[in-house]
C-alpha cells in the first residue's frame, strides 16, 4: 500500500481508498479492474463510492508536496484537505464543474461526434466552465462556439459526479433559437439533428449524457 484515505461510512462499515504499488499482484482469483468496467457489476451505492474513491485517490497522489512552495504537505484531521506546514496554503480535493446540455428543435435533437469517439458514436454537447461565467453563460458559449447555434430556455436536468477524472456534469436542456450548424473543427467532428425516434449511437447509460438522450426519446 502506498497511501490511504478515509472515505465515509456505508451501512455502517468504515470505507477506505487505498492506492497500490504499481507492481502490485492481485491474490489469486482476483484482478484489477477500471472503475468504468464495473458500471452494470456493481450496485449503484457501491459504484458511487468507487467514483468517490478514484477522485479521491488522484488528489491525495498529486497533492503530497506545496503548490506555492514545494514543501511537503500535511493531512488535516478534521477535514478532506491538505495544508502547507511552510506557507499555510490548503488544498482541497480538484472538482471541475463542467456543463452538458441537450438542445432540442420540436421532435430533434442535437448530437455530435468528438474526435476522440468511435466513428458511429454521436452525443450532447458539453464544456467546461470558465471562470466568472453562470452555468447558463456556458451552456449558450459552448453551444456557440462548438457548432454555431443559439439557444433559449435553459432549464436544469440533474447532475453527475464524473471522476475521469475530477468533473462535476451539470445537466441542462435547452431550445434552438438560431443559427446552421457549423461545427468547430478543433471540437466537433460532425454534428446533425436527428429525430427522437431515429438516433444514432449514442454513449453508454453510465453516463448524464444518456440520460438526457433518454429522456427526450421518451418524451411526448
Amino acid at each position: 500500500m502506498v497511501r490511504s484515505q478515509f472515505l465515509g461510512m456505508l451501512d455502517g462499515d468504515a470505507c477506505y481508498e487505498v492506492e497500490l504499488a504499481t507492481d502490485t499482484v492481485p491474490p489469486d482469483g482476483m484482478d484489477l479492474v477500471g472503475l468504468r468496467e464495473l458500471h452494470g457489476v456493481l450496485e449503484d451505492d457501491l459504484f458511487a463510492l468507487g467514483a468517490r474513491a478514484v477522485q479521491i485517490k488522484e488528489w491525495d497522489r498529486t497533492h503530497q508536496y506545496c503548490g506555492h512552495c514545494a514543501t511537503v504537505t500535511v493531512q488535516m484531521p478534521n477535514e478532506r484537505a491538505k495544508r502547507c506546514p511552510k506557507c499555510s496554503l490548503v488544498s482541497y480535493p480538484r472538482l471541475s464543474p463542467a456543463i452538458i446540455v441537450l438542445v432540442s428543435r420540436d421532435d430533434e435533437v442535437l448530437l455530435a461526434r468528438a474526435p476522440r469517439f468511435p466513428t458511429t458514436m454521436y452525443s450532447v454537447l458539453a464544456g467546461f466552465v470558465e471562470p466568472g461565467e453562470s452555468l447558463e453563460e456556458t451552456v449558450i458559449r459552448e453551444v456557440r462556439e462548438e457548432v454555431g447555434v443559439e439557444v433559449k430556455d435553459i432549464r436544469y436536468f440533474g447532475s453527475q459526479p464524473w471522476p475521469f477524472p475530477n468533473s462535476l456534469m451539470i445537466g441542462f436542456t435547452a431550445t434552438y433559437a438560431g443559427g446552421e450548424i457549423v461545427p468547430e473543427p478543433n471540437e466537433i467532428v460532425e454534428a446533425a439533428w436527428f429525430h427522437k425516434h431515429n438516433l444514432p449511437q449514442v454513449p453508454s447509460k453510465l453516463s448524464i449524457a444518456r440520460q438526457l438522450i433518454d429522456w427526450f426519446a421518451e418524451s411526448d
